[in-house]
């Protein structure tokens, strides 16, 4: 299999084009060159935000079975890529996002779901779910449903994770001391890990899949109380897990999902919408999660590989608590 990735040297990129290069495929990566890519892949550079950034593509002269965007900002970056590589490449793997459903899901909502209104396929960045929403359909433009594959994904976890929420956790975990654990422990969670939704979108290029796939484990495939406790675990075990009421956290006036990442208050909408898509069709299509255990040891042995710190994007906030309001919540719980 021939594979192009965009991006490629981060995160998602970088696990795909790992896994792809483990399989033996022929990997061209294109990327503006910040970060080196993997080992074993081609390389072209650009930037697909300049003014001809696209050139050393339109220049190659090579033909891919597969190509994968993980795009996040201007719809009109996905278009302009997608177009120039129609007719070069088999399908488009788009990695987009549960945010592309329209507010709220349901719990249990499927492909079928509402979607947002999204940006216009030539479109300057807007929001996030309509740039995601604005992606899928520049790439439905240009491929048509037969060659599209639109990867919904939710909460990503793992190694190389650049946003920071799992990596907080971990850090935290490892200072040791009360650390405020948001309950209830048996609170259900969704997400994926990175390895196993590389290995699912290159499954989906070998077998020509297409159309759209919410891509997470399924519900409940890991709990809060398990999540936190493996981070107590493997960041040395001087963590004492406090396990606080919703109410308590809420009442504090804490942030759900940004101040306590992962974390969002059982009931809610945003709980349905992160931790509740329906994902029986991936997963009757080849979807494997691993456990939340492997996940969180395989983090701390590579945030250990690269000296404690995570990468973070400059483009996301900066999840996390602060320890002052921390001590004061779990002084009153």
């Amino acid at each position: 299999m021939r594979l192009l990735m965009l991006g490629g040297t981060e995160f998602v990129g970088r696990a795909v084009v790992e896994a792809a290069l483990e399989r033996g495929w022929d990997v061209t990566v294109f990327h503006r060159g910040r970060h080196q890519a993997p080992p074993g892949a081609r390389t072209l550079l650009g930037d697909r935000t300049a003014p001809g950034g696209l050139a050393a593509l339109a220049a190659d002269t090579g033909e891919w079975d597969a190509v994968v965007d993980t795009w996040s900002a201007a719809p009109r970056a996905v278009a302009d890529a997608a177009r120039l590589l129609r007719d070069r490449a088999g399908r488009y793997v788009y990695v987009s996002s549960c945010s592309v459903y329209a507010w709220a899901p349901p719990a249990g909502y499927g492909e079928d779901a509402p979607l947002v209104q999204g940006a216009s396929a030539g479109a300057e960045q807007t929001d996030y779910a309509r740039d995601k929403r604005g992606g899928e359909l520049a790439v439905l433009d240009a491929f048509g449903e037969d060659r599209s594959v639109l990867v919904r994904s939710g909460l990503i976890l793992g190694p190389y994770e650049n946003i920071g929420r799992l990596p907080w956790w971990l850090e935290r975990t490892a200072r040791g001391g009360p650390v405020l654990a948001p309950g209830p422990r048996e609170l259900p969670l969704q997400y994926v890990d990175v390895r196993d939704l590389a290995a699912w979108i290159l499954l989906a290029a070998q077998r020509r899949l297409s159309g759209p796939w919410n891509l997470m484990s399924p519900q409940g495939h890991a709990t809060m109380g398990r999540l936190l406790e493996a981070c107590a675990r493997v960041s040395g075990g001087r963590a004492e897990l406090r396990w606080t009421e919703p109410g308590v956290i809420l009442d504090a006036g804490i942030e759900p999902w940004t101040q306590l990442p992962v974390w969002v208050p059982p009931g809610s909408d945003l709980h349905d919408a992160l931790h509740g898509a329906d994902v029986s069709r991936a997963v009757g299509a080849g979807l494997v999660c691993r456990p939340v255990e492997e996940t969180v040891a395989d983090t701390w042995r590579w945030l250990q590989d690269r000296g404690g710190a995570a990468p973070r994007r400059p483009d996301r906030p900066h999840p996390g608590l602060d320890p002052e309001l921390e001590a004061k919540v779990l002084g009153r719980a």
